[in-house]
């Protein structure tokens, strides 16, 4: 059988339509005789065939031009579905009716052919009709397989994983015709939390409730759950993903609530858990007028366009219609696949957005200030910046000239090219710092807010001292962690898991504040469209996360066991490597307490502490001499003067330092 439908499938389509019409022709003419068996029964039978003969040649001729004019022979039956089931109704109904007045015109009082006839052929003939490509449906998709698994004295192992659904809703029956479409999955049971489905059978399917998970594991062999439940908020989604952390289950997810709703389901798109999921936190919905303020109907720049936060900054930007977004990118790498993505949803959307790349570095202010002056820049997002703590510790230099004098002259290129609004992209880790990235990021927010503070500043390195009229409402928005980010620790540890452990984690104490990508780049936008100039934002992270039992709860979700001493014989270890150099066990947000709320609910106004622009302008001046010496003591020295809460841990890491040390030796 299974031989027989696979040559079935690799026929050509005109040899599958000639077969299908000849079967139709072969069941209207049994339709056409078993209507006269229904009305007058097998004893008062004489043979229709032969009284009625041109009624079997009307039959098959009336019927089929309707039915190719229908479209029936241009369906596929592997995908066989109500709307042509409807279809066939339609036709059957046409050619009955046609029928009927074929009978009425041709009938004479020799060969009388009772009125019920045509009443009995038309729904034997839609039975007939419909009934055979349900199940032929169900014999090309393999479903003869689905169906043994309630038939007594048939084997239910297929060797195939079993998995059950959470969601027996219209997600859930969609990704069961994805499963035995693809037949990579064997589907075994629904769970739901509407009791009232409770052992009820769906899909052929038994539905079981949340309480009874582990009988369903008994019962079916599930191995595996798969997340069918598209519409329900982060936190309910935790809260399921914290009952299933009990069970021996690999837990996954269907991606997309789009797909799902278009019929798109496929299997190879089930993915793992989203960490957001487990984070629990439900996002705010944004405000439409704060979106729109800096970037509708203007000329946008982003710096920094190709990395994590920049390109979710992009994509969401073009949404909101901008006349023209430009794209600094230091990579062109990144530039390029930034670019060809954008390029792909506007001409997808047809949006009418100018994409402009450019190709250059935040170091170069000239570059800088001729590309916003010559399009006329209204709003900049400065994303460029390096951000990876240890990386930093091991590059001063380049971390203090990328992040410091980077925003500095992304901020007086913006100033001088009168450029209205200007937002940086800080981090939490610029609260207390205790790593050189932290204090340069918290410097580049000094540098603003005393930019802020000037009506006409003379601008960092003009020998002419000439003031500039400052026109630029600069702000700067500070957050923690972003889910999935370049050097983000959730793919760190999907790539641990898929290749056998361990899990690297660096104290089993450290906690970090997280938050979608998505969702930190729309609270950028909107918190850039507040404050009067040098205000520093704070995007409400929710509570902190340990990064440990985020850790066990990523080898649990994915079927695993951990490996510890009280589990000697479990799947994945946790191993603890320390702290690495400038990191931090606890991240904050605000350095001091004095917060303000804003008309969005999950951004604050922090009113931190700053310098003056002519003494941030000398301590700059010192820093870079000392930067250019490399004289890193001197440069720590500096940055712990200027920066509030500056308290460096252990040595100088530099890797230039490290190698003067020990050539000295």
């Amino acid at each position: 059988m299974e031989l027989f439908r696979k040559r079935m499938l690799a026929l050509p389509r005109r040899y599958k339509r000639i077969l299908q019409v000849i079967t139709d022709v072969l069941l209207l003419w049994l339709a056409l005789s078993m209507s006269f068996v229904v009305r007058l029964g097998f004893d008062d039978l004489s043979n229709p065939l032969l009284a009625h003969p041109w009624l079997y040649a009307a039959a098959p001729l009336v019927a089929i031009p309707i039915f190719i004019r229908f479209g029936m022979y241009r369906a596929v039956l592997r995908y066989f579905g109500n709307d042509a089931l409807i279809t066939i109704a339609k036709a059957v109904t046409l050619s009955a009716l046609v029928l009927a007045l074929v009978v009425y015109w041709y009938s004479n009082h020799e060969t009388v052919v009772p009125r019920s006839i045509v009443f009995n052929y038309w729904w034997l003939s839609t039975v007939m009709i419909g009934g055979l490509r349900l199940i032929m449906r169900q014999y090309f998709l393999g479903d003869w397989y689905a169906t043994k698994q309630h038939m007594p004295f048939t084997s239910r192992d297929h060797g195939l994983p079993k998995v059950a659904i959470y969601g027996a809703g219209t997600a859930g029956n969609q990704l069961i015709a994805a499963l035995r479409l693809d037949r990579t999955m064997y589907p075994v049971a629904f769970i739901d939390d509407d009791e009232s489905l409770r052992n009820r059978v769906i899909s052929g399917l038994q539905v079981y409730s949340r309480k009874d998970i582990q009988r369903m594991i008994d019962e079916t062999g599930a191995d595996e759950i798969l997340l069918a439940i598209p519409s329900a908020s982060r936190s309910r989604r935790r809260e399921i993903l914290n009952l299933l952390e009990h069970f021996p289950l690999h837990v996954r997810s269907v991606p997309s609530v789009m797909d799902l709703a278009s019929g798109r389901v496929k299997v190879d798109d089930i993915q793992e858990v989203d960490i957001a999921d487990l984070l629990g936190r439900d996002s705010v919905p944004a405000q439409n007028d704060l979106l729109a303020h800096c970037i509708t109907n203007k000329v946008v720049m982003v710096t920094g366009a190709g990395g994590s936060i920049g390109s979710e900054l992009c994509r969401q930007i073009v949404t909101l219609k901008p006349k023209a977004l430009l794209l600094f990118e230091h990579s062109e790498l990144n530039l390029y696949n930034i670019q060809s993505e954008l390029e792909q949803r506007i001409e997808r959307d047809a949006l009418r957005v100018q994409l402009l790349p450019f190709l250059g570095s935040v170091r170069n202010q000239k570059h800088l200030h001729d590309t916003m002056l010559l399009w006329h820049v209204n709003t900049v997002y400065h994303a460029a910046a390096y951000k990876h703590v240890p990386m930093v510790e091991h590059n001063i230099a380049e971390g203090i000239l990328n992040n410091v004098i980077g925003t500095l002259n992304t901020a007086q290129a913006a100033l001088q090219a009168n450029v209205a609004n200007f937002v940086l992209i800080s981090t939490d880790k610029a609260v207390r710092p205790t790593n050189v990235m932290g204090s340069t990021k918290r410097l580049a927010e000094l540098t603003l807010q005393a930019l802020s503070k000037e009506t006409a500043p003379a601008l960092y390195g003009d020998s002419a001292n000439v003031a500039q009229v400052n026109k630029t409402r600069f702000t700067m928005v500070r957050f923690g962690n972003v889910l999935g980010s370049s050097g983000s620790v959730i793919p760190l540890f999907h790539k641990q898991i898929k290749a056998g452990g361990p899990l690297t984690v660096t104290h089993p104490k450290i906690t970090r504040y997280f938050m979608t990508i998505p969702e930190a780049a729309q609270l950028v936008i909107q918190a850039g469209s507040m404050g009067l100039g040098g205000d520093v934002f704070v995007l409400d992270m929710g509570d902190p996360v340990n990064i440990a039992t985020l850790a066990e709860k990523m080898i649990v979700l994915s079927g695993l066991s951990v490996r510890s001493e009280q589990n000697p014989h479990g799947d994945i270890a946790i191993e603890f490597t320390g702290l690495r150099p400038g990191e931090k066990l606890y991240e904050e947000l605000l350095i001091g307490d004095n917060v303000s709320p804003t008309q969005h609910p999950m951004i604050m106004s922090a009113n931190e502490d700053y310098i003056g622009w002519e003494a941030l302008k000398g301590n700059l001046s010192l820093l870079l001499d000392a930067v250019a010496s490399e004289d890193f003591n001197r440069v720590r020295q500096l940055l712990r003067e200027t920066v509030s809460g500056y308290s460096p841990e252990g040595e100088i890491v530099d890797w230039a330092y490290q190698r003067r040390r020990s050539d000295s030796h």
